[in-house]
């Protein structure tokens, strides 16, 4: 029988790494367009858990609150305080995102806060990435992507939806008045990465850190 080796790597040694860290984003900073009409910027490595509840249980969104300092937010809604938000993906499900390092501090505050009911609260942080897009010309840009209406009396700001995008989907979120942020899923985060680019190249495009 031909030995087998075997090499672990410690733990504590292991590092992180978002589902872009290949891209180089770092090594673009600053190389942008001048001018350019939209700025990326990943802001990865984010804690990202789902919960599910019954949002028509009192006791639910009243735990959610006491445990998050946010309310419950409804269908296609969005809330969020600083870099903590909590979207709606769902009649009982909802995307928690906090800064990272957070994540499981908050997981436990939601099930002591809503200990006794049925819920269920995951961490998906490894799954997914969230990438900023902001400046004059997201909208446009978002326009060329997917077939859901961006205009503002149908999209305004603190609303959030999961949809097509180019060939692929993922979560469009509308947090302020020229900045969006799209959930992507790690499988798509190559191709969104590789669209981002191409679709923004009439309007110039620069990476922030």
């Amino acid at each position: 029988m031909t030995a087998v080796n075997v090499y672990r790597q410690r733990p504590d040694t292991l590092e992180a790494q978002s589902p872009l860290h290949h891209a180089g984003l770092a090594e673009l900073v600053g190389k942008g367009r001048a001018g350019a009409g939209i700025r990326l910027r990943e802001k990865k490595l984010r804690g990202h858990l789902t919960l599910r509840g019954d949002a028509h249980d009192q006791s639910f969104a009243s735990g959610v609150q006491a445990a998050l300092g946010l309310p419950l937010p409804v269908a296609l809604t969005l809330v969020a305080d600083g870099e903590t938000s909590l979207q709606w993906m769902g009649p009982d499900e909802w995307l928690l995102i906090v800064p990272q390092g957070e994540e499981f501090a908050a997981e436990q505050r939601l099930r002591e806060a809503l200990a006794g009911q049925h819920i269920q609260v995951v961490n998906v942080s490894g799954g997914q990435t969230l990438v900023e897009l902001s400046g004059e010309k997201v909208r446009e840009l978002l326009m060329k992507s997917t077939p859901y209406d961006v205009h503002p009396s149908n999209f305004p700001v603190g609303k959030a939806v999961g949809t097509h995008f180019a060939k692929s989907q993922l979560v469009i979120r509308h947090t302020a008045e020229d900045v969006w942020e799209l959930v992507v899923r790690r499988s798509f985060a190559d191709y969104i990465w590789l669209w981002l680019q191409d679709a923004s190249a009439e309007y110039g495009l620069a990476i922030e850190a």
